[in-house]
């Protein structure tokens, strides 16, 4: 008997193909939670790469660019295509919840030059060298991590691995006590969950734990105002002049862009890479047999992942794309889950590869001045800990489906159940 994330799946390919054209809508958080939205997205890249979908019930009106190129060509236009308006799709629902607080802004959601400078003040704590020195503190703690890991028990990977490996090097950036990481991890899920799913019940809950982050990195900033600089997140941003004088709403809103940016990208991309060689088996002994192929195989789970489906802009005047017009004011959203699939410029996008020619030819870090500043340690932190993996455990195996996330912004996994069943 097929289960419901199937029977989702099935009913969508044939919705995908029945509906008229103008009707089809890619931002359903249901079929991301159920894997299915490929169906509507091969659609409009075959036939309306530039798709307009009008105000409905869950989101204002939007364009939808789907085509790898198209993305790029987005992307790298700030000038037409602003941030200001915010990065994400939001519902209409999260957006009249944001109208009644205070709202700030992080770089991520600027355009140059405030973008630049901003950007720049937290960029040396992922510059190469600072990478080569917090590469030990990695390695040693994802062995502490894999060591303590049940044999012969199914367990939840999300929890134990990908959520602690991530937490303790969030930490670290931000120079948080590690005894309370996973305090990161919780404020994340509710950042980045709607009221009903991950751990966010509702919009007041929502908007107590916002309330409990900014107390707590406000009393961080006061610390380290006050004492002499170091080489930590809050300590650059609080001595930096670029950012020594934002206001405590701008403050916080860096804050969540890095706590998110730092966890979810990661977290999701090595519960990926599990998934990902346990659906196919024949890639993973490829790695198990040649380990060289871990930096590969990272890449390219980046790409078949794609752990933040999207982003979003709103455009600054009219523009013409595909013999569409996107008027000035309208929100674009770049799919970047589609167009890391888009077989004319990724060859046999659907199979993962852990050998393609091009492994980081992808589109999941974006482009142009916003691309993920972290990716650098987002590689790292994978390429540590599969080869970590690698020195301990033949396999880890996967014994069920995952808990997909409830969202069309993280495209990533809520519980993945495993069990390793031997050590090396």
């Amino acid at each position: 008997m097929a289960d419901g994330s199937t029977q989702v799946r099935r009913a969508a390919q044939a919705d995908a193909y029945a509906q008229p054209l103008e009707a089809l809508n890619p931002a359903q958080s249901d079929l991301f939670a159920a894997d299915a939205m490929w169906p509507i997205f091969d659609r409009l890249r075959a036939e309306d790469p530039v798709h307009y979908t009008p105000r409905g019930e869950v989101y204002d009106g939007f364009w939808s660019i789907t085509r790898y190129n198209d993305i790029m060509a987005v992307d790298t236009n700030h000038q037409v295509f602003s941030s200001a308006d915010g990065i994400v799709l939001q519902t209409l629902e999260a957006k009249a919840e944001s109208e009644k607080r205070p709202r700030g802004s992080s770089f991520i959601a600027m355009d140059p030059p405030q973008h630049d400078v901003q950007r720049k003040t937290v960029s040396p704590v992922v510059a190469p060298a600072n990478l080569q020195a917090m590469s030990p503190i990695i390695r040693a703690e994802a062995g502490k991590i894999l060591d303590s890991l049940p044999i012969g028990e199914t367990f939840d990977w999300v929890d134990l691995v990908s959520k602690e490996l991530t937490a303790m090097t969030l930490a670290t950036l931000f120079d948080f006590p590690q005894s309370e990481r996973r305090t990161l991890t919780h404020w994340s899920d509710m950042f980045t969950n709607a009221p009903g799913f991950g751990p966010a019940k509702s919009w007041e809950h929502k908007r107590a734990e916002a309330d409990a982050c900014f107390s707590r990195f406000t009393e961080l900033w006061n610390e380290r105002v006050n004492a002499p600089p170091k080489f930590d997140l809050v300590s650059m941003m609080a001595h930096s002049e670029a950012t020594r004088h934002l206001g405590l709403t701008d403050y916080h809103s860096n804050v969540v862009l890095l706590i998110i940016g730092g966890n979810d990208t990661t977290r999701n991309t090595i519960s990926g890479s599990i998934y990902a060689l346990n659906k196919n088996p024949d890639q993973y002994e490829k790695l198990r047999a040649d380990p060289s192929l871990i930096t590969s195989m990272v890449s390219e789970t980046i790409r078949w992942q794609t752990p933040l489906a999207h982003m979003a802009r709103t455009a600054t005047e009219d523009f013409e794309m595909e013999g569409k017009t996107i008027r000035k004011g309208d929100r674009v959203v770049m799919w970047y889950v589609s167009g890391n699939r888009d077989d004319s410029v990724i060859a046999d996008p659907n199979t993962y590869n852990i050998e393609r020619e091009r492994p980081r030819q992808h589109l999941s870090f974006g482009f142009g001045v916003h691309r993920c500043v972290g990716n650098r340690l987002a590689e790292l932190q994978l390429q540590i800990i599969w080869e970590e993996i690698l020195a301990r455990f033949p396999s880890v195996e996967l014994v069920g489906e995952p808990l997909r996330s409830h969202s069309v912004f993280v495209k990533g996994y809520e519980t993945l159940p495993v069990v390793i069943p031997r050590r090396n």
